[in-house]
């Protein structure tokens, strides 16, 4: 938590598109930063969950967020649990709860707002994260995930559409687990995307990126 306010003070103070907006736990003892970013005219929301240890409007997520809002999307980019800075990936799984639960919450808070139609952008560790929530009873409100260099997991258990999205300089284990996330797929609308010459965080690929996603939330939400 003291590395989330570390991370929120640092990007509140410099945030040129969206607004700073803070969110509950359910269990009322922590409250997390978002950035919600509305787009006129529109009934359609994308809730961006960052990967291992950032906040969210860092590097690509940031530009997720804007870019998908320039596109038509609102989007509510989101503050996930973070760990010591040295931590590594295989100590994040009993933050999962957790951050399923603020998944939740950017939910219900856009449903307030009067958006109908929810997708869940996410990128790496958030994609762990993101499965989480999916995996349970999500709200019947989401209605697609794009799934951005996940490296573990299958999409058996998920009834909505997905987008298995990756570079083909990804991470090895995204790489090693590719064919069988795309056999996983278990619902109409679901594809995946290799982007040539991208990298884990799609660096200098963001422009095919962005309108991967773009293509994939304008099929799936309507």
């Amino acid at each position: 938590y003291a590395r989330e306010k570390k991370w929120a003070d640092e990007v509140v103070p410099g945030l040129v598109v969206g607004d700073p907006v803070y969110l509950q736990t359910p269990r009322g003892h922590h409250k997390f930063l978002t950035l919600f970013t509305p787009a006129p005219d529109t009934d359609k929301a994308a809730i961006v969950v960052h990967g291992l240890g950032i906040h969210p409007d860092w590097g690509m997520v940031g530009t997720l967020r804007t870019e998908l809002a320039d596109r038509g999307f609102t989007t509510l980019s989101i503050q996930m649990p973070i760990l010591a800075a040295d931590a590594r990936g295989d100590q994040y799984p009993p933050t999962f709860p957790e951050a399923a639960e603020r998944i939740g919450e950017a939910v219900e808070f856009l449903k307030a707002k009067g958006y109908k139609h929810l997708a869940i952008v996410s990128h790496s560790m958030g994609s762990r994260m993101s499965l989480v929530y999916l995996s349970g009873k999500p709200d019947p409100a989401v209605r697609s995930w794009a799934s951005l260099g996940i490296s573990v997991g299958d999409y058996a258990a998920l009834k909505m559409p997905v987008l298995d999205l990756y570079g083909d300089n990804d991470l090895p284990p995204v790489l090693a687990n590719a064919g069988k996330r795309k056999q996983s797929f278990a619902a109409a609308g679901s594809k995946q995307v290799m982007i040539r010459r991208a990298d884990h965080f799609f660096t200098g690929r963001e422009g095919e990126m962005v309108e991967a996603v773009t293509d994939f939330l304008n099929a799936t939400l309507k």
